[in-house]
């Protein structure tokens, strides 16, 4: 039996897609392995989002000419969305890779395998899942934006939803391996649209299954935080009441710029509405967008002040070959970006302490994820006093915040 060892960089969508391809890997007659010497096959899933995980995962493979070497028969796969982006000019550079499968394709991936010739026929297989307490379920594949910056529609493609049976039967099966939270991804998830069945539909079906103690989901664009899913994530008890909304700025000029499709009252309404509805909310912001004044650096500052998210993941501006953004000249002096960075973070970091602040004397639904931690149905992290069962939902009382963690009693 062929032992197939997994490398995968990027977003857990990269780590569910990995999981669907060592399924049919496993579906051939190969077994995982966690030991890279011990595998006959490597399948590196890889992200091109930013320059720098794309040369992270080409840098990866570079490497692995010796580890193909070192035994005969051995076979490399590179798959995900810099093998997209790369295609077979990677053989050419790298004449010891063996199969290119690009993001768009991971539905073929069994596919791919047998037009290579190097795997035996399908018999049967699954998924692979490994978590006990939460994992991933793909709702959707691709975006139908154009944000000038981003290259997920030319790696991922258009839009492409799941049918809910689909869904639901992976639902089931990681039930049954006892997961408790389950994650529904999507490059904007709460698009999702099925023979009349929206994303907000899909989030009760998916809370209605026997045996899913919580469940949230990513990454969620703003113009589709409609009144209808405000309610259904404010009035379902097993819906975890924190969004991961991407903002990426808070000035007008950069957003048109960005061409995010909407302005910055537009957003921060949607926010507001979350947060009516007892939901916190993070997001991600891009700082030094060519063009960026300090006048928009300021108005992302003011979003900030006013949303009170309880995190943030910020960035520097990446230019990415084959995006609109990447021809623009105008760009901010770096020493410029680092300082509105830092001040940004600084922002962030009291604005996630204060959200964790505020959770103290109230008593809180955790997931117990590990046998002294768990997260809120806000996303906020608990420590216990004492060792619990991981998947357990436990109600505590929060004694007291360092910032960053709860103390439970």
């Amino acid at each position: 039996m062929k032992k197939v060892f997994v490398q995968t960089f990027g977003c857990q969508m990269n780590v569910a897609d990995s999981a669907e391809m060592l399924g049919a890997l496993v579906a051939r007659g190969a077994k995982e392995t966690a030991d890279i010497d011990d595998a006959d096959i490597i399948l590196v899933n890889t992200c091109t989002v930013r320059e720098h995980a794309e040369h992270k995962a080409v840098s990866y493979l570079g490497r692995l000419e010796k580890w193909k070497a070192a035994r005969s028969g051995r076979v490399i796969i590179f798959a995900g969305c810099a093998a997209q982006r790369l295609g077979e000019k990677l053989k050419k550079s790298y004449p010891f890779l063996d199969i290119i499968a690009g993001a768009k394709g991971i539905e073929n991936f069994g596919g791919v395998l047998d037009e290579s010739g190097l795997f035996g026929a399908e018999h049967g297989g699954d998924i692979i899942k490994k978590s006990t307490v939460t994992d991933f379920v793909t709702v959707m594949r691709g975006c139908d934006f154009q944000c000038s910056y981003c290259i997920v529609p030319s790696v991922r493609g258009p839009v492409k939803c799941l049918p809910p049976k689909d869904i639901l039967a992976q639902v089931k099966m990681l039930v049954a391996r006892g997961v408790k939270e389950i994650v529904l991804l999507g490059q904007t998830v709460n698009a999702y649209k099925y023979e009349g069945i929206d994303f907000a539909d899909l989030l009760e079906m998916v809370a209605a299954e026997p045996g899913v103690e919580r469940v949230r989901f990513m990454s969620p664009h703003p113009l589709y935080i409609t009144p209808k899913l405000v309610d259904v994530i404010k009035n379902n008890p097993k819906i975890a009441k924190h969004v991961h909304l991407p903002a990426q700025s808070g000035s007008d000029k950069i957003l048109k710029d960005m061409k995010r499709g909407y302005d910055a009252k537009t957003l921060l309404d949607k926010i507001n509405a979350l947060k009516n509805a007892g939901v916190l909310v993070s997001t991600d912001i891009v700082i030094g967008y060519p063009g960026e004044t300090e006048e928009d650096f300021n108005d992302t500052l003011k979003l900030v002040d006013a949303a009170k998210f309880s995190f943030a993941y910020c960035f520097k501006f990446s230019p990415r070959a084959d995006t609109p953004a990447a021809s623009l000249k105008n760009a901010v002096p770096d020493k410029e970006v680092e300082k509105r960075l830092d001040i940004l973070l600084n922002k962030i970091k009291g604005l996630a302490a204060a959200a964790y602040d505020s959770a103290v004397g109230t008593r809180q639904e955790v997931l117990v994820e590990t046998p002294y931690k768990g997260r809120t149905s806000g996303n906020l992290w608990v420590k216990f006093p004492s060792k619990q069962q991981a998947g357990n939902v436990v109600t505590v009382l929060i004694k007291r915040s360092d910032g960053t963690l709860l103390y439970s009693e």
